[in-house]
């Protein structure tokens, strides 16, 4: 399968202000890119510095001066079109037989009170028997709880103010799923990207960039999704973090207010796709 993404974003700045981007397919997927327009960045001012953060997510860094700043890109990545992997039946798993790079996402961070929800995740999820077992629960339950809603969505909700609000946006369904595996010593870990509508009705609202978690199994990470709570066909990955702090798509040090947005992700078919790369 084949699947077309790309973004546009344009915002005004009114000084000269650094901008770093998480806006790159992750190296992880890049082997799969059959091809890809490069990341265009007007009125910056210069070329983009690139670098890796420490989760191994690829970052830009712009200079921008006042003025409109348009960000686009698009491209073409091939596709197992099969869905999420599913993990094995697995028993609890203890925290000495985990990495050592795995330990990190089992802390607190920004959006992810664990301080606040471990009670309330033993009390929920305690007496289920296995870690695989556990982590489908939580999916479960946040997908229950919260109530999808646009409208509603703030930057700074965390997930304790989530479950106590029971409404939110893919980002505070993560937060929440992800904060309530780590009560539970299940290592687990923030993700955003690209999600469209393949294999699913069609959504009527516009697109968007999806935010899901990875969970770390059996000495692996798989995929789960606590807004839509079942196996989806054509992830592209961007960037994992402990939260959305580690990861914010665009990041400007000084004010900047949005002039566009737009997102695409869709399935392409051979005869008709165009030529990102202009070859």
């Amino acid at each position: 399968m084949l699947i077309r993404y790309g973004f546009n974003i344009e915002i005004d700045i009114s000084q000269p202000t650094h901008i770093i981007t998480l806006m790159d397919v992750s190296p992880d997927r890049r082997i799969n890119l059959v091809n890809e327009q490069q990341l265009i960045h007007v009125a910056s001012g210069e070329i983009a510095e690139l670098y890796t953060d420490v989760f191994g997510n690829t970052c830009r860094r712009i200079r921008g001066f006042p003025g409109t700043v348009q960000i686009q890109s698009e491209g073409i990545i091939e596709d197992s079109g099969r869905p999420d992997e599913a993990p094995p039946t697995l028993y609890d798993v203890s925290i000495d037989d985990l990495p050592n790079d795995a330990l990190q996402f089992l802390l607190a961070s920004r959006y992810c009170e664990t301080d606040l929800l471990t009670s309330t995740a033993w009390n929920l999820f305690g007496g289920i028997k296995g870690a695989t077992a556990k982590v489908q629960a939580i999916n479960d339950y946040v997908h229950g709880r919260l109530r999808f809603d646009y409208g509603t969505a703030r930057p700074t909700r965390t997930a304790w103010e989530a479950f106590n609000e029971g409404r939110g946006v893919c980002r505070d369904f993560t937060h929440l799923a992800v904060t309530f595996c780590r009560c539970l010593n299940i290592p687990a870990r923030y993700c955003n990207g690209y999600l469209g509508d393949i294999g699913v009705p069609p959504d009527p609202a516009p697109m968007d960039f999806n935010a899901w978690y990875e969970a770390y199994l059996g000495g692996k990470w798989y995929t789960f999704d606590a807004r839509h709570n079942i196996p989806r066909v054509g992830r592209i990955l961007i960037a994992r973090g402990r939260d959305a702090m580690d990861i914010p798509m665009l990041h400007t040090f000084g004010p900047h207010s949005l002039r566009r947005f737009s997102v695409i992700t869709e399935e392409a078919w051979p005869d008709r796709c165009p030529d990102p790369g202009g070859s």
